[in-house]
């Protein structure tokens, strides 16, 4: 081989190992298979079987008497345990904006308070600002990814949360989420479609199992993505600041303790520059 070919192909070998070492280094994880460093822990006032503040005070910040939030070791792998026994959520230190985010979850046993006899209930929620326990004590303003059973990727907005999604009109209450649907703005002040978008299809693995996943924000669009399947895609992501709209395209991430036992791992973020093509088909 002559020279310059070698040099060529040496030169090209460096650059997709460079383009490899990048791609794999693209990716921050947000857990680090230790314990809860680079987050914070938020916990609501205690609440009886009906789910009433039993004294409004909050427990608080960075303060769980009762290890709502954990690191434990499952078959030789650390993962965080939420047991669900108080409303609250772990957040991160750091806002993010214009970001791929992926997580694993499992569902647990144990169901507390008044949600015994329900859905296992918790939630990501994305673009998190303001207040500790601005939404029932509990959680600051943001955009909830639901992570329920049998509603794995539904929307709410927490707090003055809000959002355009095309949807359909179901019953009274429930709209659901459709492409082709009329583009309507859910938060607390719509009528009369509320703060609440029912997602597309269903993704979930059944209880017990694994699930991942994916959140996509880019700009003022999010996407909500379960096992691989696109549940929903969220346009104008905004907050409603005393009846004046405001952007909300950027923020911390929470999840939510939510009176069920719910384990997470295999947290990691990237950055990204627009949104993949292929999910917004």
């Amino acid at each position: 081989m002559k020279l310059a070919a070698r040099i060529a192909v040496a030169l090209l070998s460096l650059s997709i190992a460079g383009f490899k070492a990048y791609t794999k280094d693209h990716w921050k994880q947000l857990f680090n298979g230790k314990d809860l460093s680079g987050w914070d822990t938020y916990i609501g006032p205690d609440l009886d079987d009906k789910g009433k503040p039993i004294t409004g005070v909050p427990i608080g910040l960075n303060h769980d008497p009762r290890h709502v939030f954990a690191v434990v070791n499952e078959k030789g792998e650390n993962i965080i345990r939420i047991s669900g026994e108080n409303w609250g959520a772990i957040s991160t230190k750091k806002e993010y904006e214009n970001y791929h985010l992926r997580l694993q979850f499992r569902w647990g046993t144990l169901i507390w308070g008044q949600k015994k006899g329900q859905k296992k209930d918790s939630g990501l929620l994305y673009h998190s600002v303001g207040k500790y326990g601005a939404d029932y004590g509990a959680w600051m303003r943001s955009q909830e990814f639901q992570i329920e059973q049998g509603n794995c990727g539904d929307y709410w907005g927490v707090a003055g949360g809000m959002a355009d999604i095309p949807a359909l009109k179901k019953s009274e209450t429930d709209y659901v989420y459709d492409p082709q649907g009329t583009m309507l703005t859910f938060s607390e002040r719509s009528k009369p479609q509320g703060r609440h978008c029912i997602k597309q299809g269903d993704a979930e693995n059944p209880t017990g199992e694994w699930n991942t996943v994916d959140l996509y924000c880019h700009g003022d669009t999010s996407i909500h993505v379960v096992n691989g399947k696109v549940m929903m895609i969220l346009y104008h992501n905004r907050q409603d600041e005393n009846g004046k709209e405001l952007p909300l395209i950027k923020g911390k991430i929470q999840i939510q303790s939510e009176g069920a036992e719910i384990f997470y791992k295999q947290i990691a973020i990237e950055p990204i520059d627009k949104l993949p093509a292929e999910l917004l088909k």
